[in-house]
């Protein structure tokens, strides 16, 4: 079932290992099928640069499986909540890149100090608080700190990036890394300018208005 949606899914990962945004076993992608209520991911215990189409799991809603004999990734209930949430998602990417990393352990928003970030993510990407992967707990605090955005920060873990297809959640992902590493980058020549509030106000109506559309 979904051959290409799997060849998609087995790329991505191979593009973020590449770019050292993933690295060995770490990171999960899944995303809503053609078929309402049915999703992909990938499994658990396999490195990712190696997965092949047929690795794939497919899992309903409840998060049982449809078909695949591998184990689902342990965050599955995660990128379920954020599906039955958020209709506009399509995609989701976990991964642990360096940079944003640092916030998600520091505890640290990143809050955009460049154009293109808000119309990526929606405005600042958010700290959610702590929970044991793979748990539900886990999964409310990841909604409560999404909200309405695309981005969101896993507490001494990583971070999730959503979208209305997986070469946006990608693009999402690109976004707030680099967001993350030109703010650790300025502060070594002085405090980071913020946006304009007008500007802010502006792009957070525009992307409000890609959400609906």
């Amino acid at each position: 079932m979904f051959p290409e949606l799997r060849i998609k899914i087995a790329e991505t990962f191979r593009l973020l290992n590449e770019v050292n945004l993933t690295f060995g076993f770490s990171g999960n992608i899944s995303a809503r099928t053609p078929e309402d209520g049915l999703f992909i991911i990938t499994p658990s215990g396999l490195r990712k640069a190696r997965l092949n189409p047929e690795d794939m799991i497919i899992v309903n809603i409840e998060g049982n499986i449809v078909e695949g004999i591998r184990k689902p990734s342990v965050e599955t209930p995660m990128h379920l909540a954020i599906y039955k949430k958020r209709k506009d998602v399509k995609a989701i990417v976990h991964a642990h890149p360096v940079y944003s990393t640092v916030f998600a352990v520091t505890g640290f928003d990143i809050n955009p100090i460049t154009e293109e970030m808000i119309l990526y993510t929606g405005g600042e990407v958010k700290v959610a608080e702590y929970a044991l992967f793979g748990t539900e707990e886990l999964a409310r605090n990841v909604l409560k700190a999404l909200g309405n955005r695309k981005a969101v920060l896993l507490r001494n873990h990583g971070i999730v990036a959503c979208g209305r297809d997986l070469d946006e959640a990608v693009d999402v992902l690109f976004c707030v890394e680099r967001e993350a590493k030109i703010i650790i980058l300025s502060k070594l020549l002085g405090e980071p300018k913020p946006l304009p509030k007008d500007t802010v106000e502006f792009e957070k109506k525009l992307y409000e208005e890609r959400l609906k559309s």
